[in-house]
């Protein structure tokens, strides 16, 4: 691949100097041969306007200092906002209606959405191959924003995928783009259903069967406060709670642990999130052998 554009890589967020990347990036700067590249943070309120986010792509595609950009918690808002500004996206960033990584490549801007990939790395991790055919388990996915549908879209390409796969939104805007989402990528008939969530779901939760992956993909416990569950959630035996977020306050991996379940946090997510936009960013290809010592280096400065 050709040499990236700048010595920048932006980070659009919404408490970006809080991220435990500020520590883990130039240790991995370091590692991978990318001395004097440094991170430029880049905060946006959850209710930011249009005119924010392409004020940010312009920034980035304008400049010649950056490289590129991850986006979190705006995947779905800035490409909502800003898709014109790009001269390419690609498939999953379409598919999706998200982007999370921006790269430039000779004058050119690339939008792409890494999470269906970087997702399903963090989940394989902790879920047996077998994990819902051996329990008849099902996904409640709490949240249907840029991760939760990439989640989603993951659970329901996986071979041994849950019988069911229940999504919840704050509105109908939320629950429409997933399914339509899961639609366009081939999902099996009647696997994804959706349901609004505008308070604690343990409703929802009390009708998943033993076996079930709980996700908080709502962004609630690190951007907004609380939990999109209940303090006495009626979770099923054996769940397996992933908390998506590793900083903030966390309640609702607190609130699982207080039940006994088995919990996982979002730090290998993000270790993996970030890793592929490093990559993209900067056209390296990461061996299992880079993966290992990335991850090993971002653990000790956790």
């Amino acid at each position: 691949m050709a040499e990236p554009a700048g010595r920048v890589l932006g980070f659009v967020g919404v408490s970006t100097a809080g991220s435990s990347i500020q520590r883990v990036f130039p240790a991995w700067a370091e590692d991978l041969g990318l001395s004097g590249m440094r991170l430029a943070g880049h905060d946006l309120p959850l209710d930011a306007s249009a005119e924010d986010y392409r004020a940010v792509v312009r920034l980035i595609r304008d400049d010649d200092a950056y490289a590129g950009a991850l986006i979190t918690t705006h995947k779905i808002s800035l490409y909502r906002a800003a898709a014109d500004l790009f001269d390419s996206i690609d498939p999953f960033a379409e598919l999706c209606g998200e982007i999370s990584s921006i790269s430039k490549r000779g004058g050119r801007l690339a939008g792409q959405a890494k999470d269906p990939f970087t997702a399903g790395l963090a989940l394989e991790e902790f879920l047996d191959d077998d994990h819902f055919a051996r329990t008849g388990g099902q996904a409640l996915i709490l949240g249907s924003g840029g991760a939760g549908t990439a989640i989603a879209y993951y659970l329901a390409k996986r071979p041994d995928r849950p019988g069911r796969i229940l999504c919840t939104g704050l509105g109908a805007a939320d629950t429409g783009h997933v399914r339509a989402v899961l639609a366009a990528g081939g999902a099996a008939p009647g696997l994804v259903e959706t349901a609004v969530a505008d308070g604690p779901a343990d409703g929802l939760l009390a009708a998943m069967p033993p076996g079930s992956l709980v996700v908080n993909a709502t962004g609630m416990g690190k951007d907004r406060p609380g939990s999109p569950l209940g303090d006495a959630a009626p979770y099923p035996p054996d769940a397996i709670a992933w908390e998506l977020n590793y900083r903030g306050e966390l309640a609702f991996l607190h609130q699982a642990r207080a039940a006994g379940v088995r919990v996982v946090d979002g730090w290998r997510y993000f270790v993996h999130g970030w890793s592929q936009v490093v990559a993209e960013v900067f056209g390296l290809s990461l061996t299992d052998a880079d993966m290992a010592r990335l991850s090993a280096s971002a653990e000790a400065v956790r």
